[in-house]
Formats: C-alpha cells, structure tokens, sequence
C-alpha cells in the first residue's frame, strides 16, 4: 500500500526543471512527448495475439526511429547525454488478458552481445534468445531507461510505483530493499498517454496487477555510454 504521507503528488512529479528532480529522485514523468495519434500508429506495430511483451525492438528500424524522437524532445534531452545510444526496447502490455504483478526489485542486467570473462560481471542468463549479464553498479549507475506510454496509466492501470531516491543505494538485497520502502515510502508514476516516465534502472520499483477492462501498453527503451568496460559491448545499438 502507497503511504500517503510520504507520496509525492503528481504536479511534483512533472513539474519543471526535471533535471536536478530527476538526479534528486531517479525518475520524471514528462508529458506530451509524442502525439495520440503517433501512440496509435506505434500501438498498431504491436503484438495483438495477447503477448505481454517483447525484447527484439531495436532490430527494426521503426523503433530505432521512435527512440531517435523520444530523445529529441527537450525535456528527455536535458537526461540523455548526446554521446549516449539506445541499447534496448521491450514491449509490456498490462490488460485484462495478460495481467500481472511485478514485486520490488532493481534493473540489474543489461542485454550484450557476447559472453566476457571478466571476475566483475556476474548473473549471465539467457531471454528470448538475448543474453544478459549483471555489471557493476557502476556502470547500472550511469544507464537511463526512458516508458513510452501509449495509454493514459491512471492509479488503476497497474502503474510503475517507485522508491525516490533509492537509485543513490547501490545494489540492495531484498530485506535492505524492504526496509528502504518503509522507510521512504512509494510514488505511483501514473501518465498520461504520449508521455515518458524516465528512471534510473537502481530506483527500486514495483507494479500491482491493472483493475477494471484497463490496458497499460508501454515501451521501455534503456540508454547508455556507446562503449562498455569489462569487455563487453551491447547487444544492439541505436
């Protein structure tokens, strides 16, 4: 449950000057980045056949596209340092037919295109068919993901709920990340369709399932330095 007392209210969230809020917080919302009607013509590229989502985005250059005019918008400029390239898309769609709940956790691996040896990557797995690894934080530290919102996300929605400031923690194991929520309480990031929640992928973060006939259809681009340490380099580049 949101503790009210400590819930930023949403003029906050989106007020200007988002960059020393977002440094402060770890996330804005921003609105009116793209138009209904681009929401409507991207909705219609997505899967229809109940899918909840998908991570082979970039390979098509209609997405490649999308992410090149998120970053143009003023507001998610000022965020993303121009030397910076979008290394990640997934897809999540949150309905009545594929609901789900996300527990409170950190962004931790990152999608590369090879295995590295280096002793300082850890947690290699394998998704859909792109392999990811867990560098150290920090490298997560520098990483920016930006939701694209194709949907109005209201409280009911099974919005993003965010710990502000936890991003600035480090790597939390799941009793300190416990203690940090009670401690500093959540904000639910509702948004308006053609909006942006930017974030750090360390803000600890969580979801409850959509009530109602809702639909929370959302891209999630990651952006990141083009060259990587520890010899690794992205799996796609955009």
């Amino acid at each position: 449950m949101i503790a009210s007392s400590k819930r930023l209210p949403s003029a906050a969230v989106a007020a200007a000057g988002v960059s020393p809020q977002f440094q402060q917080s770890g996330f804005a919302v921003i609105a009116g980045v793209l138009a209904a009607e681009e929401c409507a013509e991207i909705a219609r590229r997505m899967p229809s056949s109940g899918d909840p989502g998908g991570r082979h985005l970039l390979e098509a250059d209609w997405c490649v596209a999308i992410a090149a005019a998120i970053r143009r918008h003023p507001r998610v400029a000022e965020l993303i340092p121009p030397d910076y390239v979008a290394a990640q898309c997934l897809w999540f769609e949150k309905s009545v037919s594929t609901n789900w709940l996300v527990a409170l956790h950190q962004d931790l691996g990152i999608p590369v295109a090879a295995r590295s040896a280096d002793p300082a990557l850890a947690g290699w797995s394998e998704k859909q068919g792109v392999l990811h690894v867990q560098p150290p934080v920090e490298l997560l530290e520098q990483l920016i993901a930006i939701r694209l919102h194709l949907d109005d996300c209201d409280a009911g929605d099974g919005p993003l709920r965010v710990v502000p400031g936890s991003h600035q923690l480090g790597r939390l194991d799941p009793e300190a990340a416990s203690r940090c929520r009670a401690e500093r309480g959540e904000v639910a990031c509702v948004a308006a369709r053609g909006s942006v929640m930017a974030m750090r992928p360390l803000l600890l973060h969580a979801s409850s399932r959509a009530t109602g006939d809702s639909q929370r259809r959302v891209l999630h681009f990651l952006f990141g330095p083009r060259g990587l340490p520890h010899g690794l380099r992205w799996r796609y580049v955009a």
